[in-house]
């Protein structure tokens, strides 16, 4: 089959790998249907996070099931599902608590790697979720949203207590941070203000439900924020890059009391006790339990409640995937669908 390896920084490939079989009684092989390339997937094409060794590339995926081991029980062939990024049981403590991706039997999908044709899913009982029919080619770009891009930013959301009558502001702009925005505003949010420098995502924020758009960052963007919230700052921000400057520009947004949701990868992020002690606010977040919210995301996506497949604003078939990481690397495409 083929599948997208990467062998280095800005060295993106589609070479044949092995197709996946069963090598566990709970796996499941699915053939994927459409996969995506992640702003995640960036901090080793830039070289800033490394590998010594080439590396099977996508954690993002929908697709049919192939084949069940024999332990399976909830998903069959046929089916079409949504997994999340995380392989989780679904049963331990910890997954009942509703955090899969920190399960005490997790497996990373990014070391399988779903920008392929198939997939082997680990603990397919627990991470695969099949929808109720088979979707249309409309409502695949929103279900593949659903197992990462959207499933994060409603984690954030969630996390930073977004709800009725509250302002909430959304740090980045990427996919997560634009599907953070439609969240918020699912949750009852009444002002949302997302902060973006690029007019096509400041676009794509409005339709998503933004009241607002803030074009400063760091300082200036907090002290903004302040001056749009009588000087208190947000009820909840949602963290969605992975910076030192996004985190203390989330931190300085918040009021006193106020929760922050933080879902970008963190890198290089430290924060100083002090300025955080007397921000006096909540901090909740890390990698996103994504099959929490599956059966929902699902079901408001299939409904037409909303339309998260939009984030996708660049379609290429899987052997040209190169150019979608480039595009992305050099902020052409917010999000790029990949047709296998």
């Amino acid at each position: 089959m083929r599948g997208v390896i990467m062998h280095g920084p800005g060295d993106v490939r589609v070479e044949e790998r092995e197709k996946p079989t069963i090598t566990l009684p709970t796996d499941a092989v699915i053939k994927i249907a459409a996969t995506c390339v992640c702003g995640s997937d960036l901090w080793p094409y830039r070289g800033i996070d490394t590998s010594d060794k080439p590396m099977p590339m996508g954690h993002e995926y929908v697709g049919v099931v192939e084949t069940v081991g024999s332990a399976v029980t909830t998903v069959k062939p046929g089916d079409f599902v949504v997994g999340s990024f995380m392989a989780s049981d679904n049963t331990c403590e910890i997954c009942a608590a509703g955090y899969q991706s920190r399960c005490v039997h997790v497996v990373p999908m990014g070391g399988i790697g779903t920008q392929a044709e198939y997939a082997r899913i680990p603990l397919a009982d627990g991470t695969l979720v099949a929808t109720s029919r088979q979707p249309t080619a409309a409502e695949i770009p929103g279900l593949l949203a659903a197992s990462d891009v959207l499933g994060t930013g409603w984690f954030a959301a969630v996390a930073a207590e977004a709800g009725l009558g509250k302002t909430v502001v959304v740090v980045g702009d990427g996919a997560v941070g634009l599907l953070g925005v439609l969240a918020a505003r699912r949750l009852g949010a009444e002002r949302v203000i997302a902060m973006s420098r690029h007019a096509d995502r400041q676009e794509l924020a409005r339709k998503f439900g933004a009241t607002d758009i803030v074009d400063e960052r760091g300082d200036a963007g907090a002290r903004r924020i302040r001056e749009l919230t009588d000087g208190l700052g947000a009820h909840s921000t949602i963290e969605a890059v992975g910076t030192q400057e996004s985190m203390m520009q989330a931190i300085r947004s918040t009021r006193a009391g106020g929760h922050v949701g933080f879902v970008g990868v963190s890198h290089g992020v430290e924060l100083p006790g002090h300025k955080l002690f007397f921000s006096a606010v909540h901090l909740h977040g890390g990698p996103a339990p994504v099959r929490r919210f599956l059966p929902e995301l699902i079901e408001l996506v299939m409904s037409g409640a909303i339309t998260p497949g939009d984030v996708f604003d660049m379609t290429l078939p899987l052997n040209r995937a190169a150019e979608g990481y480039a595009a992305m690397d050099e902020r052409r495409a917010t999000k790029v669908l990949l047709t296998v």
